[in-house]
């Protein structure tokens, strides 16, 4: 007879929905092999009982083995030989229904005691477990959730040993039943086969010895068909035995293996963290908004397919797509009430979604193996010798090459040299000559022990510095915003955002060369991997002609304000076009009196060029608004010199006016007296020069002034 199928006892610890599918389908066949040798046992009893209606009863019997094939078993029924070997019985206990009744005695201990062993014993220890295992898993749901409410601010170490403790016992508890109840389901299998065949053996047997006078009837085909019936009960038995021995044997393994997996949040250094994976699948929390800030956990059994995350609940067929896990972005979260949270964000960054592991082992599994999904590794032929290949590189990434010439020509062909723009393919710098910089040591762009910043810090600046001097007596916003809008910012021509995460800042020694941005790249993306770093800060960036902007998107408060004529460099990477960085001169302190330039790098949702290329816009937009004000000023300087000289030619026509004036005057009067006038003319006259030499000295300091 062919291998019977089982119930995979190794899958009992996960507890998925498909092992929980699966045992539902063998349940329903426990269901239907008792319901079926329920009818069974009764068709023999009546043979017991009711010797009068022998006849009827085994006709009874025939009437139900022949019905064996039309049995609708949820595991497919047994095989061809089974149906046929029942179907020939049914034509032997035809043939003898209507001879002699059955002596009660023998037909007591050859055919009621096996199936009625079979139903009172085996079929109820199979209900008895059912039942045991169905208040195990409700207490081991009970204590998950018990142990998932924990307080993250408020940590009991009784409350949380106690919680533990439960989560352990109830989940050994669990598996340990689940493990027998399978063991049971498996090993029902075989007993429904003996348990149908042995009492029919022992009916014909009873037939037999009732029936030796009438011996020649039963011709040497019956006697060989029985004798192969017995040989094959024989084997099933044999071959239940071998393997409800393994299956002892495999639950004795499992339970000393599983130990350390009973216990919620195990020891990472008893079971290390698997950076490698590109498939995982286990129970999480989800947290579902139920309105404005309120929010509920629900438990679902989460798993990855190719690029897609799913979730099933328990007692589901099949699972439900949440997201799709291409290009997106994962990290780390605090939640003010629970612990090892992680929140996925999709590539567009319209949805995100935050999940709750049950240990730290298992939250940095879930965000490196979606982080590799992310990667998309899953498609080529070894994912996982291909992400621990990523992994490696990313290590060994920190150790610097002596110069950057080395480090790039293996990474992108030489390019000739060519005179510096504003922007060049996605890449820009300002206030240089040097377009390229040539075998730039590593030493001559980042000090020695900078230390990488992955916190949003505000840069310092002289402006701010005087700013804070002029308005000392003003109160200063904590948010860190001016409180004032300004009218370049509101009246700025362009207004471009873009959905950007902040991966770090360093200090540079240089600013002359779009290489000191894919060293600082290098550098910080090495540092998350070594210090496994997944958190970043998502903001929105606003390019405007006037100044870069980082907003909360929360609460569309400033973070940082970025002036654009500060900006002096921006760069795409060369590979990776998520990734973007621009350098930013600040003032330097006052002891050092020097500038101060900081590389920041930020991963957008594949928008790095487009960013680099508004970046480059805004400036060219501002050169020009700067040009075309700087022409303005000169236009008014020129209007004002030519509005003070009409004042002066009007100032002095005023004056020569009034010296004719004062002329005539004199003329009229010195004619009555000639003689009295000849003094008075003199003195006049000597008057009238000295007004003529300051009209005249009047004139020459206009035209000077002109």
């Amino acid at each position: 007879m062919p291998i019977t199928d089982k119930l995979p006892i190794e899958e009992t610890l996960e507890d998925s929905p498909q092992t929980r599918s699966l045992l539902g389908v063998f349940e329903e066949d426990t269901a239907a092999i008792s319901n079926y040798s329920n009818q069974l046992y009764h068709a023999m009893r009546r043979i017991y009982d009711a010797q009068n209606e022998l006849s009827a009863a085994t006709h009874l019997t025939s009437k139900l083995l022949k019905e064996y094939e039309k049995q609708r078993f949820p595991l497919g029924g047994d095989d061809e030989v089974m149906t046929s070997t029942l179907q020939q019985f049914s034509k032997v206990i035809d043939e003898l229904s209507s001879c002699h009744a059955v002596l009660s005695t023998q037909l007591a201990d050859a055919m009621m005691f096996p199936i009625n062993q079979f139903k009172e014993r085996d079929l109820k220890e199979i209900l008895t477990l059912k039942e045991i295992f169905q208040i195990a898993s409700n207490d081991h749901d009970v204590a998950i959730n018990r142990y998932s409410r924990l307080s993250k601010r408020r940590e009991n170490e009784k409350t949380k040993f106690e919680a533990t403790e439960d989560v352990y016992t109830s989940r050994k508890k669990m598996h340990q039943t689940m493990m027998h109840y399978f063991c049971a389901l498996n090993t029902i299998q075989y007993k429904k086969k003996s348990a149908i065949l042995e009492p029919l053996l022992g009916y014909m047997q009873a037939q037999i010895n009732f029936f030796k006078m009438g011996s020649e009837n039963l011709n040497t085909q019956l006697e060989e068909f029985l004798s192969n019936i017995g040989t094959s009960v024989q084997n099933v038995r044999r071959e239940m035995d071998t393997d409800v021995e393994n299956m002892q044997q495999t639950i004795q393994d499992m339970e000393v293996a599983s130990e350390l997996l009973y216990i919620p949040d195990p020891d990472p250094k008893k079971l290390p963290i698997n950076r490698n994976l590109t498939r995982k699948a286990g129970y999480l929390n989800i947290r579902n908004k139920t309105g404005l800030v309120s929010s509920s956990w629900e438990r679902y059994f989460f798993f990855t397919q190719g690029g897609n995350l799913m979730s099933q609940a328990r007692g589901d067929v099949a699972g439900g797509l949440v997201m799709d896990i291409d290009n997106c972005s994962v990290m780390a979260v605090d939640c003010e009430d629970r612990r090892y949270c992680f929140q996925i964000t999709a590539f567009d960054g319209k949805k995100s979604v935050i999940l709750q592991a049950e240990s730290r082992k298992d939250s940095e599994e879930w965000i490196a193996t979606i982080n590799n999904i992310s990667k998309r590794i899953y498609l080529t032929e070894n994912p996982e010798e291909t992400a621990a290949r990523v992994n490696q590189s990313a290590l060994e990434a920190v150790t610097p090459s002596p110069s950057f010439q080395q480090r790039h020509e293996s990474m992108r062909p030489a390019a000739p040299s060519r005179p510096h723009t504003v922007r060049t393919n996605s890449t820009g710098s300002v206030g240089s000559d040097n377009s390229v910089l040539t075998a730039l040591s590593l030493d001559s762009i980042v000090a020695p022990d900078t230390p990488i910043q992955f916190d949003i810090i505000s840069p310092v600046s002289e402006d701010q510095s005087g700013q804070q001097k002029t308005q000392s007596n003003r109160r200063t916003n904590p948010f860190g915003e001016s409180g004032e809008k300004s009218e370049s910012s509101e009246d700025s021509i362009l207004h471009q955002l873009f959905i950007v995460r902040f991966l770090g800042s360093m200090e540079v020694k240089t600013d002359e060369s779009t290489e000191v941005v894919y060293e600082i790249m290098r550098q910080i993306l090495a540092a998350r991997a070594i210090h496994n770093i997944f958190r970043m800060t998502e903001s929105h960036l606003l390019v405007t002609c006037d100044c870069l902007k980082l907003i909360d998107p929360q609460t569309q408060v400033t973070r940082l304000r970025f002036p654009l004529p500060n900006v002096v460099l921006y760069a795409t990477h060369q590979e990776n076009k998520r990734l973007f960085g621009f350098v930013l001169r600040t003032a330097g302190g006052r002891s050092e009196g020097r500038p101060v330039s900081v590389c920041y790098i930020f991963e957008s949702n594949n928008e790095g060029e487009k960013i680099c290329d508004s970046v480059g816009l805004a400036k060219q937009i501002a050169l020009h608004a700067e040009l075309d004000r700087r022409a303005y000023e000169k236009q008014k300087e020129i209007e004002k010199v030519k509005e003070k000289q009409q004042k002066e030619i009007s100032k002095q026509k005023e004056i020569e006016k009034d010296l004719e004036e004062q002329s005539r005057l004199i003329a009229a009067s010195s004619r009555p007296n000639q003689a009295g006038a000849d003094g008075q003319f003199v003195v006049l006259s000597s008057s009238q020069s000295e007004d003529s030499d300051l009209g005249e000295n009047g004139k020459k300091k206009t035209e000077s002034e002109a």
